[in-house]
């Protein structure tokens, strides 16, 4: 005689009912993670944008204008002694949020310096949480 093998119902429902549970735990922690990974990329890729920018000024004895911008680093500008980029391998792209970075030279204290960073999430100056500015450069 043959034996046929199989879950029952209840055995059925007793593991969905421990899968449900574990998602109802795991979830909400790896959704709420999110951002923080955003918030991390988007320092991460500042801080590259800063070394690539600070070997352009070692090179050309300047750093690129605000009009130049991030292109500067990867294409030498017309009229500029000293450039041995590309200083980036690869463009950045946007930020974690779709949004483009901002550089500005001079930074805002109008000294010689410059400012790299991301509006976060909204896009926008200022904010709080997700929609909080991150920041980078050499302000002097």
């Amino acid at each position: 005689m043959k034996k046929n093998r199989a879950f029952t119902l209840i055995e059925l429902m007793v593991v969905i009912l421990i899968l449900a549970i574990l998602a109802a735990l795991v979830v909400p922690n790896v959704l709420g993670k999110t951002g923080a990974a955003k918030v991390a990329k988007a320092k991460a890729d500042l801080a590259v944008l800063r070394d690539s920018i600070d070997n352009f000024r070692l090179d050309c004895d300047r750093y690129p204008t605000t009009q130049e911008g991030f292109d500067a680093l990867r294409n030498a500008p017309s009229g500029i002694n000293g450039w041995r980029g590309p200083y980036l391998s690869k463009d950045l792209g946007k930020d974690p949020w779709g949004h483009d970075y901002i550089y500005q030279t001079p930074g805002p204290s109008g000294k010689d310096g410059y400012i790299v960073e991301s509006y976060g999430q909204d896009g926008a100056p200022g904010g709080e949480g997700d929609n909080e500015d991150i920041t980078d450069g050499a302000d002097n």
